[in-house]
């Protein structure tokens, strides 16, 4: 058994959710997000919830079940609070800004990083040091951030470079005499 699967999805006041097949359209205050299930899995709607159950006891339905419920939560959490992701730029010279719907990065190379920002995404610079991504796609919030952090990853002996807020960087010592 599932424990995550077992747990309805509650949907919160001004989210409404519909179903047809096995397509599921949840829709709220930031805007609409859709997921279609396998056919291991049955989705329906009981009340102010949307419950997950398996088809059978097969391996593949008992995998897609837990998956399935973690989607449609996700697309819940999506059109309510949305998704966001802070970056934070550290070394001498390093900085970031936006330009129209172009992130502008001066990461110490001879040319300005220019990253087109896709569609569904939202990067803002509050400060020059730090990129904030947000959005109501957890998937493409997250895939925006990594792209952004693969400009300049941190290494290990100065760690400059773009991490995220609250990520560790393991330092090394360098050369002894």
């Amino acid at each position: 058994m599932s424990r995550i699967g077992k747990k309805p999805v509650a949907l919160v006041k001004g989210v409404s959710a519909s179903i047809s097949g096995q397509t599921i359209e949840v829709k709220g205050p930031k805007g609409t997000r859709s997921f279609t299930a396998t056919d291991d899995v049955t989705l329906t709607i009981e009340g102010d919830a949307v419950k997950v159950t398996p088809r059978g006891t097969s391996k593949r339905a008992r995998q897609q079940w837990g998956m399935a419920r973690s989607m449609v939560d996700n697309l819940v959490e999506g059109v309510t609070k949305g998704f966001k992701k802070e970056l934070e730029i550290q070394g001498v010279g390093y900085r970031a800004a936006m330009a129209g719907n172009v992130l502008k990065l001066s990461l110490g190379y001879s040319h300005e990083v220019n990253f087109e920002v896709p569609a569904g995404v939202t990067v803002a610079t509050p400060k020059q040091t730090e990129i904030t991504v947000e959005g109501i796609d957890q998937q493409l919030v997250g895939q925006v951030a990594a792209n952004i952090r693969e400009w300049r990853r941190p290494e290990p002996y100065k760690g400059k470079g773009i991490r995220y807020k609250d990520e560790f960087v393991f330092r090394k010592d360098g050369k002894k005499k």
